[in-house]
């Protein structure tokens, strides 16, 4: 995930150094054309459905880059994985993947991490999304990786519509103005476009993970979703008319997921927004997190995994009092986003990427982070539901595919805590 700076800092939402909002969003019953079905299936005594967001950005050449310019021929994210360095005493840099740094537009390559995740207890990759006016962004690693892999039946995955600002962050030299290349906020006619292509490409694939039949869809900063549409209504009307697309072409509806951070804004007012009215009002299903640094703020430049977790179940315990739809709690194995600065730069907590990280993530810790939220949802009564920051954010230092120190150790780990 790509976290932006300009449209964030032009609000005025910091914490120390990295230049991110955080929210607590509550819920309400939904109007109008919102899906009012039973409870998750997943949420069965018995099952639990552990999600891993995937960020596809480690495949050459992707089509958008080449025919914009944006990115020289053969670029990929893995350059920035190569090139980071150690920027302070005990700084462990570069993390080195043990599978090589492959393409994961091959579905070889993506077959691999299937059977990888299935075998250790991931359920599905949410795969961050992104579609912007130009049309699709990034979307090799699922279209012809994912969906093309020969064991593609052993996972499920869903769509994180990933509708922030793409800022050229890679690598980022503090003191510059970023590049924006593509506005997160899209029109009504670009919004109807990307509906549709999710319904005819994505929703009715046997793999696609559904909650109660309905395609799971999350969206990631309600704040853009807002300011394309010009107000709250009109954004109503359009994920209302997302769900009666839905049930048109013959599902039940839409399962329709807010990532909860930031601080809305309502559009042409420049005012903070009420939370628990917009969930309401736009009618979404459930709530979740992308990455606990958008809960916590970091105090020290190594700022310690178990401090940082604590923190995040104190959101957790407000988050549960103030939501009245589900919210699906998060596990993040850990934050570096050193690799998109500028190795050349003084590294200090200046503002995303340039931040303060988190240390002392092992695999153990990152287990017992695991077996901590298995107890809550054990106790909680509710639908069995988890996602896990994250499969592949190499350069945000949050992954659980396998490198040449840990190896397999945090995805067995998961398979610990939910398989065995």
């Amino acid at each position: 995930m790509k976290h932006r700076i300009r449209s964030l800092a032009t609000r005025n939402f910091t914490f120390p150094g990295l230049v991110i909002a955080f929210v607590l969003v509550a819920g309400i019953t939904h109007l109008g054309f919102a899906d009012t079905a039973p409870e998750n299936t997943s949420a069965d005594k018995s099952d639990y459905m552990v999600a891993s967001y995937y960020f596809p950005n480690y495949h050459p050449n992707d089509a958008l880059n080449r025919r914009l310019d944006i990115k020289e021929e053969g670029w990929s994210e893995w350059e920035l994985v190569k090139k980071a360095t150690p920027r302070f005493p005990g700084h462990h840099q570069p993390h080195v993947p043990l599978w090589g740094y492959e393409d994961e537009s091959s579905p070889q390559a993506m077959a691999r991490k299937i059977d990888a995740a299935a075998d250790h207890g991931i359920g599905a990759f949410i795969f961050d999304w992104y579609w912007y006016k130009n049309g699709p962004y990034l979307e090799r690693p699922l279209d012809e990786g994912f969906l093309k892999a020969s064991n593609v039946e052993r996972l499920k995955f869903s769509l994180m519509w990933a509708n922030h600002d793409w800022l050229e962050l890679q690598p980022y030299t503090r003191g510059k103005p970023p590049e924006l290349i593509f506005p997160g906020k899209v029109t009504q006619e670009t919004f109807d476009t990307l509906a549709q292509h999710c319904i005819d490409k994505y929703f009715k694939h046997p793999s696609y993970w559904k909650i109660d039949g309905k395609p799971y869809f999350s969206i990631y900063h309600l704040s853009t979703l807002l300011e394309g549409f010009g107000s709250v209504q009109k954004t109503r009307e359009a994920l209302d008319s997302f769900r009666l697309r839905c049930r048109k072409a013959g599902l039940p509806g839409l399962h329709l997921n807010l990532i909860v951070w930031g601080q809305p804004v309502l559009p042409g007012e420049g005012t903070r927004a009420d939370h628990a009215t917009l969930v309401q009002q736009l009618g979404f299903d459930s709530v979740t997190s992308y990455v606990w640094a958008h809960h916590v703020p970091f105090p020290k430049m190594q700022t310690d995994y178990e401090y940082v977790q604590e923190k995040y179940l104190e959101f957790w315990d407000k988050a549960r009092e103030q939501f009245e739809v589900p919210y699906y709690p998060n596990v993040t194995m850990g934050w570096d986003p050193s690799p998109r600065t500028d190795q050349s730069q003084e590294y200090g907590n200046f503002g995303y990427p340039f931040t303060n990280t988190i240390s002392g993530n092992t695999p153990a810790r990152f287990e017992k982070a695991l077996r901590a939220v298995k107890e809550r949802l054990d106790k909680s009564g509710g639908p069995r539901i988890l996602n896990i920051n994250c499969w592949n954010e190499w350069t945000e230092g949050s992954y659980l595919e396998p490198d040449m120190v840990h190896g397999m150790q945090y995805l067995e780990a998961v398979k610990r805590v939910f398989v065995e």
